[in-house]
This record gives structure tokens, sequence and C-alpha cells, in this order.
């Protein structure tokens, strides 16, 4: 009976030992996860497919969030100016990559020089200052371009083919956004080829965005190009139903401000660039360092049309155009 009961209690020691010691493993393996830092100017129920995609890259390289990897979200929600903040609580945190788009990942820069950054741009990644070149970027810098910023003068002239008598075109463009001085040339040097007066407005805050409507309200333009910046994109939505109320007809980047109701897009395809910054990131965790991570070029563009929009406007669409399509939304 006595060798029984010493041999129960010893049972029952080792089990509270091992209940203390689980625990003790579980906090342990947590701690020792990789941790992400997930930067953007968006706000987290904006686009989660593109989230979702970021996750799905790291899956591709063997990164699944919460069993392998945490990722630590920061977001914006539009404002910029609470970037260089967010920046640098996740520097604080001690996160083994930033992953950020781009005026984030201006921030980023700004609060690390050691800590590895990948970034999604549409703008050329060398001229804004990112990386030294695409294929040796030198710094703790790379990432994923869709060189979008080249596209502002195919918007225009793909707007000026859905517009052949317009004369005056307007054009919206963010200061903050890197790149930006770029945009705003190759869309002047569209718009003289083409013989038309083109209107600059700088659109960088929320406020900016009602002023600016109010402004084109009064110039009344044939049509508007909204210029590629993640700002632009946070407000997607807003922006079509802005140019739907003042039947002004519009081109964007993306597909989002086309299913919105705005009538035209074409840009990258941006669930694909979050993959890629996804995979990157994983590379970055499994030892690559950026310096040696050429900037991958993500070259689809595709062409989006909003039929519906175009019939409520008033416009007809040319066929060449309308064939050219990728996606004509009914």
């Amino acid at each position: 009976m006595q060798f029984d009961q010493l041999k129960r209690r010893e049972f029952i020691t080792l089990l509270g030992g091992a209940a203390v010691a689980w625990p003790l493993a579980s906090r342990a393996q947590q701690a020792a996860m990789p941790v992400v830092g997930f930067l953007n100017t968006r706000a987290p129920d904006q686009d989660a497919h593109l989230w979702a995609a970021f996750r799905q890259g790291l899956t591709d390289v063997g990164y699944v969030e919460g069993q392998n990897v945490m990722i630590e979200y920061r977001w914006a929600e539009g404002h910029n100016d609470r970037l260089p903040a967010l920046a640098a609580d996740l520097v604080r945190r001690g996160v083994s990559v930033i992953a950020a788009n781009s005026q984030a990942s201006v921030a980023a820069k700004a609060a690390t020089t050691t800590i590895p950054i990948v970034f999604v741009t549409g703008a050329d990644p060398v001229e804004v200052g990112f990386v030294a070149s695409l294929n040796q970027p030198s710094g703790n810098l790379t990432g994923i371009t869709s060189l979008d910023t080249e596209l502002g003068g195919k918007r225009l002239q793909l707007l000026h083919e859905l517009l052949p008598n317009a004369s005056t075109i307007a054009a919206l463009v963010n200061p903050t956004f890197p790149g930006s001085d770029v945009q705003a040339r190759q869309l002047q040097a569209a718009a003289s080829v083409r013989g038309l007066q083109l209107h600059l407005f700088h659109v960088s805050t929320e406020r900016d965005i009602d002023t600016t409507f109010d402004k084109l309200a009064q110039l009344r333009p044939s049509g508007l190009v909204i210029g590629n910046d993640p700002f632009f994109n946070s407000w997607s939505e807003r922006f079509a139903g802005l140019t739907l109320r003042y039947a002004l007809p519009a081109v964007y980047e993306y597909r989002a401000f086309v299913a919105a109701g705005g009538l035209m897009s074409y840009g990258g395809r941006i669930a694909e660039q979050y993959r890629l910054l996804g995979t990157y990131a994983g590379r970055v965790l499994k030892g690559a360092k950026p310096a040696e991570l050429p900037v991958q070029q993500s070259t689809i563009a595709e062409l989006i049309i909003n039929l519906k929009t175009a019939r409520s406007l008033g416009l007809t669409i040319p066929l060449p155009l309308l064939g050219r399509a990728d996606e004509v939304i009914e």
C-alpha cells in the first residue's frame, strides 16, 4: 500500500511538472517565432483580398501565420501622417522584417537602417531612392515594383481614346507620393502630344478630396486621371462615388475603383504584387539579405471598364478599346 501511495505521489508530481513545462514550452515556442511587421496606408477592413494574398505569399515559402510566424499589423487608415509613429513602433517591437507599401516604406526607411524592409510600389524604386539598382539593391530594402507610375501617360491615352473630342483633362497627383514628379511629367508629356490642356491638382489629405472636386465642378474638364498612389487607393470607393456624382469620366489605377462604380482602370494586378511581397518577406526570414535580392518587377497590366457607368455618363465605348479590355463590368 505504501509503495502504491509513493508511486501515486510520484506520478502526480511528474504530471504537475509536465503541466508547468508544457505552457512554458509553448510560450518559448511563440517567443522564438519570427515576427513580420506589416505597415500599410490602408485600413484593415479595406481590400482584405490583398492581406490574404500577402499571407499566401508567406505560405508559399513555408510560413503560416500563428504556426511558425507572427504578423504585427500597423494601419494608417488613409492618414499618412501616422506612418512615422507606426514604423517606429515596429522598430521598437524588434520585428524580423517590415513589409510595406510605397509611403509606408518611406516611413520604415527613415525609422531603421538595420531591419530588412520589403516594399511594394508602383514607383521606380531607384528613382525614389529605395534601392541603388534593381539588380543590386545594396541596402536594407528590396521588394516588388509594378512601375505603375510609368503607366500614367497610358491612362491619359486611354481616356483620350474614349473622349476624342476632349480639350481639357484634369489629373490628381499626391505630392507626398514617391515618384509624383515623374508621374506629373509623364502626364504633361502625354497631354502635350495629344494637344490637351492638363490641369494638375495636388491631393494628399482627406480634406483635399472634397475641396478638389469642388474645384473640378467649376473647371468642368472632359475627363479625369487619378494618379497611382496608396493614399488614393485607400479612398477608391469615395473617388468612384464622387466621379459619378459629378458625372466625370475618370480612369484609375486598380479594379476596386471600377467595381465601386468608377468608369475605367488600367494598372497592375495588385493582389499578385502582395503575394510576391509575402514571398519576399518569407525569403528574408529564411536568411536572404535584401541587398542581394533583386527587385522583382510585376509587369502584367489589366484594363477594366464599367459598361454600366459608361452608359450612365452617356458614353459609347469604342469597339477597339472594348476589345482590349481584360474585364468588362456590366
